[in-house]
């Protein structure tokens, strides 16, 4: 994938971001870190309180099960969307003119929900890839062959 100079490599996993800048041109990636943020999101198990409860059926007397709410995963979708909000904030400050965007699918598909116009016409693309854990310079390597 190409990325010009000064474009910005947006890489988050839903608990852990990292925002690079490329310092390089669009042959030679040089990616720095400006922004590295991490939230602590315990597993599901050690949020939730109680079980799922039941419910009634105001027709009959059947019962069903509640869905049991995914506290860990709301923790991720609002970290995409907090994720998403700073990258809009920028599109819109001019701070950037291109952006790579590189989440794993769930991640990635909460995150397209809360784009702005300003920031979707700066994506030059987007990487369905868990890299958020990766060394800088084995990012560089998958965008430069990607």
């Amino acid at each position: 994938m190409h990325l010009a100079h000064d474009g910005v490599v947006a890489v988050t996993d839903g608990r852990k971001l990292l925002l690079l800048r490329n310092h390089g041109d669009e042959k030679m990636l040089d990616l720095r870190v400006e922004t590295h943020r991490v939230q602590d999101n315990p597993p599901d198990r050690e949020q939730g309180s109680d079980r799922s409860g039941r419910s009634m059926n105001s027709v009959g007397s059947h019962r069903g099960a509640m869905e049991e709410t995914d506290f860990h995963q709301l923790e991720e979708d609002r970290f995409a969307a907090a994720t998403v909000d700073l990258l809009n904030r920028r599109a819109l400050e001019d701070d950037f003119s291109a952006l790579l965007v590189i989440a794993p699918p769930n991640t990635l598909g909460e995150m397209r929900k809360h784009y702005h116009k300003a920031l979707q016409g700066r994506i030059v693309g987007e990487l369905d890839k868990d890299l958020a854990n990766q060394p800088v310079p084995e990012i560089e390597r998958i965008v430069g062959q990607s």
